[in-house]
């Protein structure tokens, strides 16, 4: 599948937090970073989302806010 989004970054799932609708991901990327993402529960069952399994984060955003 080709997409548009640029920022593409692979990793593996180390954790799926579940909650009464939607979940929480995070994927090692490598380097001791950790993404995290909240997508609905039933995009992890669509998916076939496991702790262990290859994944990839897309980011696509016209913006990126940092604050210290």
């Amino acid at each position: 599948m080709k997409i548009s989004a640029r920022n593409q970054l692979k990793g593996r799932v180390v954790k799926i937090e579940k909650g009464a609708v939607n979940a929480i991901v995070k994927l090692d990327i490598g380097g001791g970073n950790i993404i995290s993402a909240t997508i609905s529960l039933e995009s992890v069952k669509e998916l076939g989302i496991k702790e262990g399994k290859k994944a990839v984060a897309i980011i696509k955003a016209t913006s990126v806010m940092i604050g210290a």
